[in-house]
């Protein structure tokens, strides 16, 4: 299976528990177990999308490190390139669905993962990077650990050097360091980078910048740091349960839009990682507006269904770009 992909993502799994039916976790006694992460979330998009993809990461060699492996490979995921480690662990989040008025929340239980251990050297990124096109990794990555943000610049190098376009999401989590740590280490890591991912508030958050709308806030990140493409999601909270998302891209002074989905969200996480994935799916193939589209369809599908990862079929993507109807299939 090595070397037969296209797109290589670089970042962490981790095993969600969420209690079942709006329990608090303090009462729960059962919990559903799901794997997910952003890196991998997107490597199973585009597999199911037909793009052959291989996630890059480091698990723990045991048993719930097999699992977090066999997940992706069940989706047509390359995972030859895992480096296996005999310290560390699988990170765990524990979510906790709320409704009007309490918000959903996340825990994190993700000190001394495997990959927070990761050492530059430990990846042949020469290697793993060479028959590949494009690669993904996110602001996540980097916000694990020291070493951990010195392999994401090793992997972005590598990447250019070799002639690899580059998309990053910046999804900054403010649980794992603060605004300044993030501006510090990520900014120098944009020269690497072709299309950023991003939104409003954490373009804001890293790099303090902001505009009246965001297609002021797209052509100034584009100009300050040099991006082909910068891509931005609008989510407009209308419930706990019910959203309007779409999102916009910006290019060569050229703005692409796309519809809005109104969405009856089963669960949101994971609706960010669909857009990511159907971006890259028509940007590598450099039709912008096919991955707006397509990320779009796929974020406002994702919000349909439980776990971090997007069951969607291609079908199913395509259907809802030309407008799918809410009439049972039969």
């Amino acid at each position: 299976m090595s070397g037969n992909y296209k797109v290589v993502t670089f970042g962490e799994a981790m095993l969600r528990l969420s209690p079942q039916n709006f329990e608090r976790l303090e009462h729960a006694r059962s919990l559903r177990t799901e794997v997910g992460g952003g890196e991998l979330n997107v490597a199973v998009i585009l597999s199911r999308m037909g793009v052959p993809s291989a996630w890059v990461s480091a698990l723990p060699n045991n048993t719930i490190g097999h699992m977090v492996r066999n997940k992706a490979r069940e989706h047509g995921v390359d995972t030859d390139n895992i480096a296996w480690s005999k310290e560390g662990r699988v990170g765990l989040y524990f979510m906790e669905y709320g409704a009007l008025p309490r918000a959903s929340r996340v825990i994190y239980d993700r000190a001394g993962s495997a990959i927070s251990m990761i050492k530059p050297g430990d990846i042949d990124w020469e290697k793993v990077l060479k028959p590949a096109k494009h690669l993904h990794t996110s602001g996540i990555t980097p916000a694990l650990s020291k070493s951990a943000a010195e392999v994401t610049k090793e992997a972005l190098v590598t990447a250019k050097k070799l002639g690899l376009t580059v998309s990053y999401d910046l999804n900054y989590r403010a649980k794992l360091w603060t605004e300044a740590e993030s501006r510090k280490c990520q900014e120098p890591l944009m020269e690497y980078v072709d299309v950023l991912i991003t939104t409003e508030e954490d373009t804001n958050k890293v790099f303090g910048i902001k505009g009246t709308n965001y297609e002021e806030v797209a052509k100034t990140l584009a100009d300050k740091f040099k991006f082909k493409v910068v891509t931005i999601t609008l989510r407009k909270d209308i419930t706990v349960w019910t959203n309007d998302w779409t999102a916009i891209a910006y290019a060569d002074g050229k703005l692409y839009k796309d519809k809005t989905y109104s969405v009856e969200i089963v669960d949101r996480v994971g609706a960010g990682d669909s857009y990511s994935g159907g971006f890259i799916y028509g940007y590598i193939d450099g039709d912008i507006d096919k991955g707006v589209k397509h990320g779009n369809a796929l974020a406002a599908l994702k919000h349909s269904m439980p776990g971090d990862l997007n069951w969607s079929t291609k079908e199913e993507v395509e259907a809802q770009i030309k407008g799918a109807g809410l009439r049972i299939s039969r």
